[in-house]
């Protein structure tokens, strides 16, 4: 590792920013089409951002302070460990389990900062986030122990290059469709999509962690958020649809992914906390679990439809 790496990583997480808050203003005119509105300028995002940046914000002490520099820059940190068309900045440290740690990093300095505002609604939320991690996280893990086991590697940029043979079939998402289903259910709850997005609940909860966020606290928090959508994002891409052989196809591939999530999401009705938990202990966890049995006996390449 020298300085060029780190120029590289930085130049990473600038263009995962520019990017996905594009595709953000994107899919906003495209939500707003899906129910009959005209909708903001693709560039709104950025808009808000920014001037959100530029305005004062209250603070509630320094954990509430701390917090949100943790969350963005454990979430900057995880996005530097994530490949893109096979262009690493740190190559050997795109493990998944490197990944997921950090990213765990990050959402754990968001829950520290929320808590230490003290407004209950935050507090709620922050309880209602967590128990969905844990949700999501657990049938998302058991099909990744199973992949690991049939290939034997951890690495995303490995997974990724043992699907680009030129042909979609070697895709793992067809391969084994059962683990990419769980994987792309986890995907809508990482993202905090509906039917998964108790725990911000605007309309209940006042948006939940981020209630008593405002200025230069919320422009960060919208930064952590685009940055992490690139990241569970193109965890899916890499591992599930081959990445792509270069960053172009990469792209497309993203678009296509977070695009579909997000329309999903604009016809679907949120769950409560305890359905969600029991939809995923008992749907996505089950079908991880005939995932890995089918992985472990078979051990064999083949489609392995059912």
């Amino acid at each position: 590792m020298n300085l060029i790496n780190f120029l590289q990583a930085i130049g990473i997480v600038l263009f995962a920013f520019i990017f996905q808050t594009s595709l953000t203003g994107i899919n906003r005119k495209i939500t707003a089409r899906i129910q009959r509105r005209r909708g903001p300028v693709w560039y709104q995002q950025f808009l808000d951002i920014f001037k959100a940046l530029t305005k004062t914000s209250i603070t509630h002490g320094w954990i509430y302070d701390f917090g949100v520099i943790m969350a963005l820059g454990g979430i900057a940190a995880t996005l530097m460990m994530v490949p893109i068309a096979g262009f690493e900045s740190f190559p050997g440290m795109d493990n998944i389990f490197i990944i997921t740690y950090l990213l765990a990093v990050g959402m754990l300095g968001m829950a520290m900062s929320a808590s230490g505002s003290g407004n209950p609604w935050a507090a709620i939320g922050v309880s209602r986030a967590l128990t969905s991690m844990l949700a999501y996280d657990i049938p998302f893990m058991l099909v990744m122990i199973g992949l690991i086991f049939k290939f034997d590697t951890a690495s995303l940029s490995n997974f990724a290059a043992l699907q680009q043979t030129g042909s979609i079939v070697t895709w793992n998402i067809i391969k084994y469709p059962i683990g990419g289903f769980v994987a792309l259910i986890s995907l809508q709850g990482m993202l905090g999509k509906k039917p998964f997005d108790n725990f911000i609940a605007p309309a209940e909860i006042a948006s939940g962690p981020m209630v008593e966020y405002g200025g230069k606290h919320l422009g960060m928090l919208f930064i952590l958020h685009e940055l992490s959508t690139f990241i569970e994002v193109g965890l899916i891409v890499n591992i599930f649809f081959g990445g792509g052989p270069t960053v172009i196809a990469f792209l497309v591939k993203y678009v296509i992914v977070y695009t579909l999530t997000n329309m999903v999401s604009q016809v679907l009705a949120r769950f409560k906390v305890d359905q969600m938990v029991m939809f995923y202990y008992k749907v996505p966890l089950a079908l991880a679990f005939i995932q890995g049995f089918i992985i472990v006996i078979t051990n064999s390449g083949g489609v392995l439809w059912f």
